[in-house]
């Protein structure tokens, strides 16, 4: 049972990172209708800038705050000048999403060498504490606890708030939001920023937790929390939370038990929720529950 109770913990502190990072492109793609695949780049820029702080001042919050300035301004760049053109043409966002995130994860090494960079938890978040024989991490707890005081801010945001209102009606029907006279453009970069932002913060706290931060993990995670919003549901921060959690639990009971199936579990789990809800584990018009 203490086992089971472990790797729990382990999947829930996975979960968590990957909910940082799909739950910004569920918004993304659920309200602007935009397939970025270059989001993993942004996740991939903020483990490298809050990493390189970190080292650098030894200050982890300080590292954290850098790796959501990186994000935010890679975030405004990126709508501003690549995404923006290309509005309402699936076809031309994949092509220049994916070539952006294939430039940024080469620029990365020329910034910071092609070497892998080693990452450590704050001295303060380091060991664990044994309950019984369950051995509970700090640093995974951290993360668990990050996970969740942004999911209940998002809800928050989208249910409690005049600008989440705008979100989630946008998120059911951007015309409407513009004829009431709404800058939906606005609404638009804002939540591009924010979901930039959390995917910087979800690379942030990837190093310390995984030991390493090497250039591929941006288009590796990208594809993961892509699995995850397609299972959550379009649009939905619970579905993402879900989704999150069940790819986070699942993966590491099969790294576990079965390491050969880790990587294929996630597209059978997905294929597996498409084929009995193609919409996802709840629907977009759901996005603010």
């Amino acid at each position: 049972m203490d086992l089971f109770i472990n790797i729990t913990i382990n999947g829930l502190a996975t979960g968590m990172l990957i909910f940082l990072l799909a739950a910004g492109l569920t918004l993304i793609f659920g309200l602007m209708d935009v397939l970025n695949f270059a989001h993993g780049a942004l996740f991939l820029w903020g483990a490298y800038a809050g990493i390189w702080a970190y080292s650098a001042t030894e200050s982890f919050f300080l590292g954290i705050v850098i790796a959501l300035i990186t994000g935010m301004i890679l975030g405004y760049l990126l709508e501003r000048f690549i995404v923006k053109p290309v509005y309402g043409n699936h076809i031309q966002q994949i092509l220049i999403t994916l070539g952006v995130m294939l430039v940024l994860s080469e620029f990365v090494k020329v910034v910071w060498g092609p070497n892998i960079i080693q990452a450590t938890a704050p001295e303060w978040l380091q060991g664990s504490w044994e309950v019984g024989s369950i051995l509970l991490v700090k640093y995974r707890l951290f993360i668990i606890f990050i996970g969740l005081v942004v999911f209940f801010a998002l809800l928050f945001l989208l249910n409690k708030t005049k600008l989440g209102l705008v979100v989630r009606a946008g998120v059911i029907n951007k015309e409407m939001v513009q004829v009431l006279g709404i800058n939906i453009r606005k609404v638009f970069l804002f939540v591009f920023i924010l979901g930039a932002a959390m995917a910087s913060l979800a690379g942030v706290l990837f190093g310390p937790y995984s030991g390493v931060i090497y250039a591929e993990i941006g288009l590796e995670y990208g594809i993961l929390a892509f699995i995850v919003v397609i299972i959550g549901g379009m649009g939905s921060v619970l579905g993402s939370m879900i989704a999150a959690l069940l790819v986070g639990i699942l993966g590491a009971y099969t790294a576990y038990f079965i390491p050969d199936l880790s990587l294929a579990v996630n597209f059978v789990l997905m294929l597996t929720i498409l084929i009995f809800k193609p919409t996802g584990l709840i629907a977009a018009k759901e996005v603010g529950k």
